[in-house]
C-alpha cells in the first residue's frame, strides 16, 4: 500500500511540474471585452493603437484570450454584433483577426489570420503569430475586421 502512495505522490509531482512548465509559458492573457463606440471627441476619434475604430458601435459578450511565448494564440469570442445602425443585431457577415499590441505608442502590430464571425457574433482563433517579443509590456489586444478598423477589445488579465 505504501509503495502505491509514493507511486501516486511521485506523479502527481511530475503532473504538477508539467502542469506548471505549460502555465508558465503563457506570454499574456485576456478575459472579458469591451466593444467598439466610434465616438468622437471634438476632432478626435476613438482610434486604439492608431487603429480606427468600426463605423458603428459593436458589443461583445465574452472574450477569452491566450498568447503564449512561442506566438501560439488562442481566442474566443461570443457575441460580438453590430450595436446601431440598420444591421443592429447582427454579425454582418463580417471576418475578424487577433491584433496584440506589446509596448506603448502604435509599435508593430502582431495579427492572426482572419476568420469569420457567424451569424450570432461567435468566433475562434487558433493560430499563431510571427516574431514575437519575449515579454509583451502593456499589451493591447483588438478584434480587427477585415477593413482594419477595430470593433473589440479585450480586458488584460494579471
Amino acid at each position: 500500500m505504501r509503495n502505491k502512495a509514493v507511486a501516486a505522490a511521485v506523479f502527481a509531482a511530475a503532473f504538477g511540474v508539467a502542469f506548471q512548465a505549460t502555465a508558465d509559458d503563457r506570454l499574456v492573457r485576456f478575459e472579458g471585452g469591451i466593444g467598439v463606440v466610434p465616438a468622437r471627441v471634438g476632432v478626435v476619434a476613438n482610434i486604439v493603437r492608431g487603429v480606427n475604430p468600426g463605423g458603428q458601435p459593436w458589443v461583445i459578450s465574452r472574450l477569452s484570450a491566450d498568447v503564449r511565448s512561442d506566438g501560439r494564440i488562442s481566442v474566443e469570442g461570443r457575441g460580438l454584433l453590430i450595436a446601431g445602425g440598420d444591421s443592429i443585431g447582427t454579425s454582418a457577415n463580417q471576418s475578424v483577426r487577433a491584433r496584440l499590441f506589446c509596448g506603448a505608442g502604435t509599435g508593430t502590430p502582431f495579427d492572426s489570420e482572419l476568420v469569420p464571425l457567424e451569424a450570432d457574433g461567435d468566433f475562434r482563433i487558433d493560430g499563431q503569430l510571427s516574431g514575437m517579443p519575449a515579454q509583451c509590456d502593456r499589451p493591447v489586444l483588438l478584434i480587427v475586421g477585415g477593413g482594419g478598423n477595430w470593433f473589440a477589445a479585450g480586458i488584460p488579465k494579471q
